[in-house]
């Protein structure tokens, strides 16, 4: 039977219908879903022995739930994932603007109508995506926002007066009544808004212009807030977080497989992009590395955080640099290079908050520091550590003339460096091009080869640029980003160069006399 279909309150009785609590009807839908085994939160990773428990704890015990995380951390996605903890539909008396239970009126409209017409009652049906409100705290939301205010004009065009409960608009919150609402960023709402949450979430009753009403709302509340906000901008008064009976603590995914995993489910590729261009596996990690050593670094706020939205920005900006190059040459197939990477700057400066060191140094900068830092830290788990390859190692017996071996597995590359040679990879350039650019540096191929001897032609190509910012990375070798072109060179003679520019700046005419 289609229930939608009764219409009348009489109807509905005969149904057999029993109303429950928005908190019973999560509860005992949340029951279902955990007995049948399946994800009460689809499409949230890295919460699976964290978040994602504590939640289904808090709805079990019929808790009203405050999200505690930085920003990026998925709260506001997991409060409205909760709509899916919900009935289908619910009744609701017909015309109610508060969503009034058939068998439990609430508001004046609704009792009035049932006190009147009985079983004759007109019935409406509310979906499950309708019950369902959000608001964002703001210094100007006020308590009429919220709870409701006197509207004159209904008073004048119904000829009440002001002390008729029918002239009332409601606010959002009892507009919400049967139904999920969430204050996001909660701290950020004035503290004398706060207090009129009081007695919502406690005793249910509300006051409106002097009225006071007994309405025992029916509402799961869902509050997140980020921890900087209690020292910043505002912060949650005492008396109200003791009404809010969960506090759940939200986090970032804590591997770069979490992170790859939550990226490759977010990013907005086009299809025809991804038939064109192929990001490998390295130049993924790559990018989820920057965000791990931002939120690890001292020129970035901590307490701000760093959100999953920069990796999701940077990957899709990562395929659209490459996708540009194909575009300018016709290609009709191209790869990420790591050099498109100076293309996902944008996607960090934005997203990145600067202490006062950082501000220094410019968010552009922090920005490049970062994605060096970030294949740095790469580079040592596809290739030897070069530190290590920087000493020597003795071997032999006591007695005997001890042999020194090289361990420095780079040394060929660093050495067609140092012999004055230099690589200029241009930006835009095609790929062809910057293949026969990389095979230009002596023993480059054949390192890549001895490691990864099973790699295609583009996997080598790949691999080979990757090693010669690794290798600047470390300081072995020389790296400049010039416009439209990344330079290596030797250390050593870059360093001269830059010495002896500054040393001829400092030269006056009467050097010359």
């Amino acid at each position: 039977m289609d229930i939608t279909k009764i219409k009348t309150l009489g109807d509905l009785k005969k149904s057999g219908y029993k109303s429950r609590t928005i908190k019973e009807e999560i509860r005992e839908n949340l029951i279902g879903k955990i007995r049948s085994k399946e994800n009460t939160f689809p499409g949230i990773i890295g919460y699976e022995e964290t978040v994602i428990p504590d939640t289904e704890r808090a709805l079990l015990s019929r808790h009203n739930i405050l999200f505690l995380g930085l920003r990026g951390q998925a709260k506001t996605r997991m409060a409205r994932q909760m709509v899916d903890l919900l009935d289908e539909y619910i009744p609701v008396i017909e015309g109610s603007e508060i969503n009034d239970d058939p068998f439990k009126p609430i508001s004046k409209f609704a009792k009035d109508l049932v006190a009147q017409q009985g079983d004759n009652s007109p019935i409406g049906w509310v979906h499950r995506r309708e019950r369902y409100g959000e608001k964002l705290a703001t210094p100007d939301v006020s308590v009429a926002d919220l709870i409701g205010d006197i509207d004159p004009i209904k008073a004048a065009n119904l000829r009440l007066s002001f002390a008729d409960e029918m002239v009332i608009h409601y606010g959002i919150i009892p507009r919400s009544n049967r139904s999920i609402f969430v204050i996001n960023e909660l701290p950020d709402l004035q503290a004398r808004i706060q207090v009129a949450l009081f007695n919502i979430l406690q005793e249910g009753d509300i006051q409106i212009r002097g009225f006071k009403l007994r309405m025992p709302l029916d509402i799961l509340f869902v509050f997140t807030a980020n921890p900087e906000d209690y020292t910043n901008r505002g912060s949650i008064v005492t008396p109200l977080k003791d009404r809010i009976e969960s506090q759940i603590l939200t986090h970032y995914p804590k591997t770069i497989e979490t992170s790859l995993e939550i990226t490759e489910q977010e990013a907005d590729v086009l299809e025809e992009q991804t038939k064109k261009i192929n990001i490998s596996d390295l130049v993924k990690r790559l990018i989820e590395q920057v965000a791990f050593e931002a939120r690890n670094n001292e020129y970035v706020d901590k307490k701000s955080g760093v959100s999953a939205r920069l990796t999701i920005a940077a990957y899709e900006n990562a395929v659209s640099s490459a996708e540009r190059r194909s575009i300018i040459h016709n290609e009709k197939h191209t790869q990420v290079w790591i050099s498109d990477l100076v293309g996902i700057i944008p996607s960090i400066t934005g997203k990145i908050e600067l202490v006062y060191e950082g501000e220094q140094e410019g968010p552009y900068q922090v920005a490049v520091n970062l994605l060096e830092k970030a294949i740095r830290s790469q580079f040592v788990l596809y290739f030897p550590n070069p530190e290590a390859g920087k000493k020597k190692r003795a071997t032999g017996k006591p007695g005997q003339q001890v042999k020194t071996e090289d361990e420095n597995p780079y040394k060929a590359i660093i050495r067609w460096f140092d012999g004055g040679n230099h690589l200029d990879l241009l930006l835009d350039s095609n790929d062809a091009n910057k293949f026969s650019s990389l095979y230009k540096v002596d023993g480059l191929h054949g390192f890549v080869k001895k490691y990864y001897p099973q790699s295609n032609d583009k996997e080598n190509a790949l691999l080979m640029e990757f090693v010669l910012h690794g290798l600047a990375s470390y300081s072995l070798i020389s790296k400049k980003m010039l416009d439209g072109k990344i330079e290596f060179k030797d250390l050593m003679g870059s360093m001269m160069n830059f010495g002896a520019m500054n040393f001829e700046d400092d030269l006056t005419e009467d050097d010359f006399k």
